[in-house]
């Protein structure tokens, strides 16, 4: 047998069809993932899936080709207006890695695989859901838009797919998910994709999945097993210096550095810029095109450091990245674990460093209790209590997530970009006058 015969095999062995596997192959998808071994069979049986693997493992594919696989098997353009098959997505960045994905995964097949997501013409994206969508990538917000403008029903929907569920619910997209669970069919198969499990997503799964089966190939909460962790304890006035420092070691290398608000993500860009590194940076403050053009000048190496709020703890899928820098702790600690899953990726090393000044005690113990490790510590010693720093009170310009996930109530609206945002920060809100009136839901 020869070595594409038996590379084949892997992918056809699963159910895939032998036209597929082999378009896999043209594009160097050779060997699946575990997660994808154990999915796709269920997925192409019809049930139900509930998949938890850590971060990098292959959850697109395991829910996109056999998706792919059926809808191809329908052999006829889908009505104008209608979708086939929906895949919602917390972020921007995570929706179009997605619809990229699928389009290499399909190889030149002809199946329409759309993307709608804020920040880019609303009118481009209603004339191109008018010819009909075999496979609709979405960001909630713009979605409920096009959907209460007639761009588009879902009443021929067959898959439903809430990929990154997790953040979904911290975010606040509860709501719009009830939305538009009401205008799929009853009759669907819904497939739940995520690295971490919250008890609120087992809620979730219990509303919207009809007897599941649970694929779980990792413990949530686990990093991926390359990725080297430590902890740096610094004042939050030096944080700038030793990044610097660090940063200085490994110059040709790729570094993502995570910070907690836009604002704070914005000034240490210009700071390691005029530290004379190639940096940018992606927050909700900048536009879709200045978050697309910084990623891809990210990717292509022409920027060696990318400063990021969480928008971009999911949806970067750049195997290059060699560092992970979590200047700020994050409040939410599953947030973690998707930020230093941006390193070590296609089998790569990766190195995640986290600086914890003495007010982010708190956030430390809370992401070693989720990771069920410690932390090696790389510098300086873990604050005493006496040295802990106290807390801003709520409303401060501390985000919102703070609680643990799921915490917000059921009814709250996702704001901006889709990264959980400061409390009290809403500019709608502020120019409506009022505090009962939520802003807009927006991807």
């Amino acid at each position: 047998m020869s070595l594409k015969g038996h590379v084949l095999n892997k992918f056809e062995a699963l159910g895939l069809s032998k036209k597929l596997s082999e378009k896999l192959a043209e594009n160097g998808l050779v060997t699946p993932t575990p997660i994808q071994e154990e999915a796709i069979p269920i997925v192409l049986s019809g049930r139900d899936v509930m998949g938890l693997a850590q971060t990098g493992t292959g959850k697109t594919a395991a829910f996109g080709l056999p998706i792919i696989h059926k809808i191809i098997k329908i052999g006829e353009k889908p009505a104008p207006k209608t979708v086939r098959g929906l895949i919602l997505a917390p972020t921007r960045e995570l929706a179009k890695q997605i619809c990229d994905a699928l389009v290499t995964f399909q190889g030149g097949g002809h199946l329409k695989i759309n993307m709608v997501v804020g920040g880019l013409s609303m009118h481009a994206q209603k004339k191109r859901l008018e010819r009909g969508t075999d496979i609709l990538v979405a960001t909630p917000g713009r979605l409920i838009d096009l959907l209460e403008q007639g761009a588009l029903t879902l009443s021929e929907a067959e898959y439903l797919v809430l990929d990154e569920a997790d953040q979904m619910l911290d975010m606040g997209f509860i709501h719009a998910l009830r939305q538009i669970a009401k205008l799929l069919p009853e009759k669907r198969q819904t497939l739940l994709f995520s690295a971490t499990m919250p008890k609120l997503m087992e809620e979730l799964a219990a509303t919207y999945l009809d007897h599941p089966r649970k694929v779980q190939v990792s413990p949530p909460g686990k990093a991926a097993d390359k990725v080297t962790q430590s902890v740096r304890f610094v004042a939050k006035a030096a944080k700038g210096e030793l990044l610097v420092e660090l940063l200085d070691k490994h110059r040709d290398d790729l570094a993502l550095v995570f910070t907690r608000t836009k604002h704070g993500a914005e000034r240490l860009m210009k700071q390691l810029d005029r530290a004379g590194f190639a940096a940018g940076s992606i927050h909700g403050n900048k536009s879709q095109n200045q978050r697309d053009r910084a990623l891809a000048a990210f990717k292509e190496g022409k920027l060696r450091i990318l400063v990021a709020t969480d928008v971009a703890a999911r949806g970067i899928d750049i195997p290059g990245v060699g560092f992970v820098y979590n200047f700020d702790l994050p409040n939410v600690p599953e947030n973690y674990v998707h930020r230093i899953g941006r390193t070590a990726r296609a089998g790569r090393d990766g190195e995640a460093i986290a600086f914890c000044a003495p007010d982010e005690m708190g956030e430390l113990k809370a992401i070693e209790k989720v990771m069920k490790i410690a932390i090696p510590v790389a510098g300086g010693s873990r604050w005493s209590v006496e040295e802990e720093e106290p807390k801003p009170k709520r409303g401060g310009g501390r985000p919102s997530g703070g609680k643990k996930p799921g915490g917000r109530r059921f009814g709250n609206k996702p704001k901006g970009d889709g990264a959980p945002k400061p409390a009290g920060s809403g500019q709608r809100r502020r120019r409506r006058g009022g505090r009962g009136r939520g802003p807009k839901i927006a991807a």
